[in-house]
């Protein structure tokens, strides 16, 4: 059994062609391109217990040699792949099993399960590859070219893989950086045979929310922030392609979560250890809230306030006239994140990050010697007493506590959430579903206090002078239940006190 580590790209065919021409590919390869055609044959059961154990079989005909494969288990990080792989010679287009030790094979595709097998997806595609040395590390390039398809369906695919032959991890995001220089890219997390079974099951790709990872609490915090970073970075990237490309804004608000996410918790990194990169990405992850969570305020003021008074008061003219506005406002904004521009910056900073996760930082004795658990204690204690403070004298709502009192909710939140599993279920799910509803009515409120501001660039805005009415008629439909709002505050802060801290014996 082998461990194949490599580095998936998404690449148009376009760039494909500009990239083989540039001189950095001469100026580090060790061997010329070859070109050949694979053709692969996937294998699995009608039920598919193969894809649902995480493992992909195949037959691939390259040149004259046929060779079997099994992939299984692994990971994949901002595109990196690490897979199982066995792989031997076969005689010919037929699954043969007697090549390897019956025991090894009989580990992962029992005989019962073999006699099910049968065609399922095919991937057949052109690949010139050519090994690379790149600051001492051995890499071998592939730059493929063709598609995947089914009985019923075919997709194209044109992909860059970098393959680590000796060398670390980190030496492959480094590549890629260099090659985004040159061209545009996308980080794929999706692999060709995962490809394959979505197009197999008709897959639909729709908004994905995000899954607190497992860690064993006796760990160390290196480890748990580890796996915390990753999973948010998994989260934001299984939504940036819908976010580009779909009308969908629910994609949006998985990105924006995401980061939240993600802030917590690289907050909880410089608690223990700072550095240059660390400080760098943590700014600039900010400032990319800063950005998103403009665009969705203009979805939620289109949806929640403008749509619904268009849709009470047929046919006034002003409402009209402030929703075509606004509806201009949040397409600029767009039009302003899928840029080809901003679409290179955000791959180049999920490479950042991955250059960083592989780095030195995490070998720092702090992060080692620490165990995830007592961190977590100490820092959802110091959460519980910061959202306590900043709960008191709510009956002010100044608008500056009640923005503290959301961002701090959101902290507690989040951070509950990650270690929630060490704890007592029932309390904890009783704890975090009270902090929900909290944040749920702070968010709302918060959405008043943005639609005031975007009735205010609105009410600028000359071309609506004439519609000064409707602006004004649109402060008081916000305003409306703003009371109510204040009351739900109360009555949900009034809930929460009662819950115990649940990571407390």
């Amino acid at each position: 059994m082998a461990v194949e580590t490599e580095l998936k790209l998404r690449i148009a065919p376009e760039q494909l062609a500009r990239l083989k021409r540039h001189s950095l590919l001469k100026a580090i390869q060790v061997t010329r391109p070859v070109t050949r055609r694979l053709y692969n044959i996937y294998y699995d059961t009608p039920k598919l217990a193969l894809h649902k154990s995480a493992m992909a079989l195949r037959l691939c005909h390259v040149g004259r040699q046929w060779l079997q494969t099994l992939k299984g288990g692994g990971s994949v990080q901002a595109g990196l792949h690490r897979r199982n792989e066995w792989e031997v010679p076969v005689s010919g287009p037929a699954l043969d099993f007697s090549a390897l030790p019956a025991a090894e094979w009989d580990e992962h595709l029992p005989p019962s399960l073999r006699k099910k097998l049968q065609p399922v997806f095919v991937t057949d595609f052109s690949r010139s590859s050519r090994m690379l040395l790149w600051q001492g590390a051995q890499i071998e390039l592939c730059l493929d070219q063709g598609e995947i398809s089914t009985e019923q369906h075919s997709v194209p695919v044109c992909e860059l893989e970098l393959e680590l032959k000796s060398g670390e991890p980190q030496q492959l995001f480094e590549l890629a950086l260099a090659i985004l220089e040159i061209v545009p890219f996308e980080l794929e997390v999706v692999s060709k045979a995962e490809q394959g079974y979505r197009l197999l099951s008709g897959y639909v790709e729709h908004p994905l929310k995000g899954a607190t990872p497992k860690f064993a609490k006796t760990g160390t915090l290196a480890d748990m922030l580890q796996a915390l970073i990753w999973s948010c970075l998994q989260h934001f990237q299984n939504n940036l392609r819908g976010a580009m490309n779909s009308d969908d804004a629910e994609y949006l608000h998985q990105m924006r979560v995401a980061l939240r996410r993600l802030r917590v918790v690289l907050r909880m990194a410089e608690k223990v250890c700072v550095d240059l990169q660390l400080a760098a990405l943590s700014k600039d992850i900010s400032a990319l809230c800063v950005a998103l969570g403009s665009i969705r305020e203009w979805d939620v003021f289109i949806a929640q306030t403008l749509q619904p008074m268009c849709a009470r008061m047929t046919g006034h003219a002003g409402l009209q006239a402030l929703l075509a506005a606004s509806e201009r406002q949040r397409a600029d904004c767009y039009v302003a994140l899928r840029s080809g521009q901003q679409a290179r910056e955000l791959q180049r900073l999920l490479l950042r990050f991955a250059i960083w996760m592989n780095g030195d930082y995490w070998q720092q004795q702090a992060l080692a010697m620490r165990t995830a658990q007592d961190f977590a204690t100490l820092r959802l204690n110091k959460l519980a007493e910061r959202f306590a403070r900043a709960g008191q004298q709510l009956e002010s709502f100044d608008a500056a506590r009640l923005h503290a009192l959301r961002i701090v909710a959101k902290k507690l939140r989040y951070s509950a959430e990650f270690f929630a599993a060490w704890y007592d279920k029932q309390k904890a799910r009783s704890f975090l579903g009270a902090l929900s509803e909290v944040q749920e009515v702070l968010g709302q409120i918060n959405d008043v206090a943005a639609a005031h501001r975007l009735l205010d660039r609105l009410a600028a805005d000359a071309a609506l002078a004439e519609h000064e009415q409707a602006v004004v008629l649109s402060r008081g439909w916000i305003a409306h239940d703003l009371s109510g709002l204040f009351t739900a505050l109360r009555k949900s802060m009034q809930s929460f006190n009662k819950q115990p801290a649940f990571w407390k014996k």
